[in-house]
């Protein structure tokens, strides 16, 4: 299925279903009035809901409505846990080589994961609005999975089938920020933005042969200001979405509607390039000795887009403007 949440009143939105081509979408409030209430009945709804997505891509759905210019928020607009992982180990390898930095034991044996905030994420168009230009603004490119309810000591093999929903995301970051919190040992807080998400959420079964063992085997499309920035692969992925679940599940329960993400995805392969400037910024420390790829500035923009074989865009591009809180004191 593909499951969006459509822009209401409310701040959790209505539910809908998009059909296969992305054509077409349907009401199914009826069914579960949000993602949330769908996430957390999925056994007793997902018949249904299954059902409604057949007859629409059959043509057969009452009330069907033109998908294109409908206005959505993030899949699921707030989720009671977010938990971003660090599972491309090529992305730590390059930050340690340019920045000189021992590396972090174990870390191809236990996922690097740290909660963020998830009371209020992006929809795919919104701006990145920032309070001060200076932050160093950067995007990173993930992948994302939302999860069905887990039980304390859950196995990797019985995470990966309480994936219900796969996603795409920009996880917004400010750099200049960053340092001084890792110092810390809390993780992040301030050098964190709103994670924004595209708009299509998809069950694993719509990327066939492409989810492989708890992966998104496809290149993210990254470009910035509309040239072509990378398009590393979700495969090299060291961990599974279902072994960062297991892992953080070791000593507690995870509620329904839990998302977790992969990452900066990050390939070995320099020719795939990057999606995110952070990494772009450490190759050229490591070539040249310094950075020269600047950090998002007033009205740049970022898009990222997945695409099957055939040149479909599964979750629908995310496309997001930078813009200052107060445009007069950033500049």
């Amino acid at each position: 299925m593909k499951l969006a949440s459509l822009k209401t009143d409310h701040p959790d939105g209505k539910l809908i279903i998009v059909s296969h081509d992305r054509a077409l979408y349907v009401d199914v409030s009826d069914i579960a009035a949000t993602m949330q209430s769908a996430l957390e009945n999925w056994s007793s709804c997902c018949e249904a809901l299954t059902a409604r997505y057949q007859s629409l891509n059959n043509g057969e759905a009452k009330s069907a409505a033109v998908f294109a210019g409908q206005s959505v928020l993030a899949p699921l607009p707030r989720a009671w846990q977010w938990l971003d992982g660090s599972l491309f180990l090529n992305h730590g390898h390059l930050m340690q080589q340019a920045f000189h930095l021992d590396p972090i034991a174990d870390a191809d044996k236990f996922p690097l994961v740290y909660q963020g905030a998830g009371d209020s994420f992006l929809g795919a168009k919104d701006d990145i609005v920032v309070a001060d230009l200076k932050h160093g603004i950067d995007f990173e490119g993930e992948f994302g999975v939302i999860v069905d309810a887990i039980p304390m000591g859950c196995s990797a093999q019985e995470a990966l089938s309480k994936i219900r929903l796969v996603v795409l995301l920009n996880d917004i970051s400010y750099r200049a920020l960053g340092p001084r919190e890792m110092k810390t040992g809390f993780g992040f807080v301030q050098a964190k933005g709103a994670t924004a998400f595209a708009p299509i959420a998809l069950t694993p079964d719509e990327l066939g042969e492409h989810w492989q063992n708890g992966r998104v085997c496809l290149p993210l499309q990254v470009t910035r200001n509309s040239e072509a920035f990378g398009q590393p692969d979700g495969q090299e992925m060291h961990f599974g979405f279902h072994e960062l679940i297991a892992h953080v599940a070791q000593t507690r329960p995870i509620n329904a509607g839990t998302v977790f993400g992969s990452g900066t995805v990050s390939n070995a392969d320099p020719s795939k390039g990057q999606a995110c400037i952070s990494e772009l910024r450490a190759k050229e420390m490591i070539q040249h000795g310094a950075p020269q790829t600047p950090f998002m500035q007033q009205d740049e923009v970022v898009e990222f887009n997945v695409f099957d074989t055939n040149g479909n865009s599964l979750f629908g591009a995310i496309e997001q403007r930078v813009t200052a809180s107060n445009k007069s004191e950033n500049q």
